[in-house]
């Protein structure tokens, strides 16, 4: 038997005696007692539980052939894996702990002490003795220090120092652990198979502190607070947003003011040249049409870099979404202008009504304010609002626009997507309609860019977290809006400012570009 085993076999046999002798503990009642050893083995854990109901010779499961008493309860301090099979057998026959009849445990001792039970601890005053072994093998103990559950935290336990005599073979004074205290930012984990007061220190998980030593359990810090680097206290989440001070946002700045810039060049560069023929063909009222709204369509990423508001969550995408409505239907309608022209012509063709600039601008204008309202029911079903993310990036909260705003973003989207689907069609058969400037083939292309720049948009968007999310789609804006400019209106440009030769009317009858 392990000395420790033997002080707890003691420590039972002195409370036994100590409930037989008195008694206002538990009158008219004699305890007894049998002690098993499982001998760490879960065979003999098993036979040992069996063995309580039946007797000490046979085991015999069900029948209790033992003569000396009632059983009353089970008290057992094994490891867990052993625990829990013993409490499914007691838990057969009903038997309780002991500890559940001390808990009511209220009385007055001779000495004139309160005895009970509070949260598992008993609330007595214990005085604490030092045994000292002689060499001639006599012992002796004096006291040193007692214990008082009742005194206040911190002086329940007092201890005379100076009176405690050590064996030889201490030179300093024993630590009671085998372990180090663990710090403020770590948690005691205990060693399996091991004693309580042998532990690991394992720091607190993501999102945890511990501000004491020797903790069991780190605590989790509110959702708008976060562990500062020792995880020894929770301090306030940084508020963050796409802005102009992050090197991302600045870039995309710079872009965005760029093509706005450059759209704004071609426009001068078209006004300034607005009677020649490169200029002329296919109405230059929409070309002026496409260009302003290119460039608004740029201008309007400066909205997503900055703290998101109310107002900015709407603009955000109603701007997008008008502008980019404006010029893809600006397309569309230039490329009917040339088929309409072409089949106007044929024999049979009752179509010369439909050839003049009402016609392009009723189309433009009706597919717009389709636009519009989309954005005004969308404004009046459910208006956008703040949303504060704490969950995308730790330590860091994402000041951003409600889901409600990226739903709208999908409808908006997918009308564009719509718009553009009809002006590729359209554009893709009538690139080969014989007119010198004709926009089709240029039309074409730029549509391909506009669907393969948001097909690569949609799942970068799903992927991305907190403020990534906003530079992917402002990236987007900006990547379709210069993938129409550069398509549609540089080869326009190569030869207003290049080949300025080519741009007269004797080389479109000749068809020489």
């Amino acid at each position: 038997m392990l000395l420790e085993d033997f002080y707890n076999f003691l420590s039972l046999v002195f409370a036994v005696d100590e409930i037989n002798r008195n008694p206002n503990i538990l009158p008219n009642v004699t305890l007894g007692y049998n002690v098993y050893d499982s001998y760490v083995d879960l065979f003999r854990t098993i036979q040992g539980a069996v063995r309580i109901y039946s007797g000490n010779s046979r085991q015999y499961p069900n029948y209790n052939c033992d003569k000396y008493g009632v059983l009353a309860a089970v008290i057992e301090g094994m490891a867990s894996s052993f625990s829990i099979q013993y409490a499914n057998i007691f838990g057969i026959y009903k038997y309780p702990q002991l500890h559940r009849f001390l808990k009511k445990i209220n009385f007055t001792n001779p000495v004139g002490q309160k005895i009970f039970f509070s949260d598992g601890e008993i609330s007595v005053r214990y005085d604490i003795y030092n045994v000292i072994h002689y060499p001639n093998w006599t012992i002796n103990s004096q006291r040193i220090g007692s214990f008082d559950f009742l005194a206040p935290p911190g002086k329940q336990i007092i201890l005379n120092n100076s009176s405690i005599v050590w064996e030889n073979k201490f030179t300093k004074i024993p630590r009671s652990v085998c372990s180090d205290s663990c710090q403020p930012g770590y948690r005691k984990s205990t060693r399996e198979g091991q004693p309580v007061c042998c532990y690991d220190c394992l720091p607190c998980p993501e999102g945890q502190i511990s501000n004491q030593t020797d903790v069991d359990v780190c605590s989790k810090c509110p959702e708008d607070e976060w562990p500062n680097e020792q995880k020894t206290q929770c301090i306030k989440k940084v508020l963050t947003f796409l802005s102009y001070e992050d090197p991302i946002g600045v870039v995309l700045t710079f872009i965005a003011v760029l093509f706005s810039v450059l759209s704004a060049l071609v426009l001068g560069i078209f006004i300034k040249n607005q009677h020649t023929p490169i200029v002329k063909a296919n109405n230059r009222d929409l070309s002026y049409l496409i260009l302003l709204s290119l460039m608004l369509s740029c201008l309007c990423c400066l909205i997503f870099i900055e703290r998101p508001e109310r107002v900015t969550c709407f603009l955000r995408q109603a701007i997008f979404g008008i502008t980019f409505a404006i010029s893809v239907s600006s397309l569309l309608a230039k490329t009917l202008i040339v088929v309409i022209a072409f089949n106007a012509t044929k024999p049979g063709k009752n179509l010369r009504k439909w050839v003049g600039a009402k016609v392009p601008k009723y189309m433009v204008l009706t597919c717009s304010i389709i636009q519009v309202l989309v954005c005004l029911m969308w404004l009046f079903v459910t208006p956008p609002s703040i949303y504060y993310n704490k969950q995308s990036e730790v330590a860091k909260i994402i000041i951003e626009c409600d889901k409600d705003s990226a739903i709208a973003f999908y409808v908006i989207l997918g009308y564009l997507c719509i718009l553009a689907s009809v002006c590729f069609i359209v554009a893709f058969f009538a690139r080969k309609l014989p007119d010198t400037f004709n926009d089709a083939k240029l039309i074409t292309f730029s549509m391909l860019v506009f669907f393969s720049v948001w097909a690569f948009f949609i799942p970068t968007y799903l992927s991305a977290k907190g403020t990534s999310t906003v530079a992917v789609e402002v990236f987007a804006i900006l990547a379709s809006s210069s993938g129409m400019l550069c398509s549609v209106f540089a080869p326009k440009c190569y030869i207003i400012l290049v080949k300025p030769h080519k741009n007269r009317k004797n080389f479109v009858f000749k068809g020489t570009i």
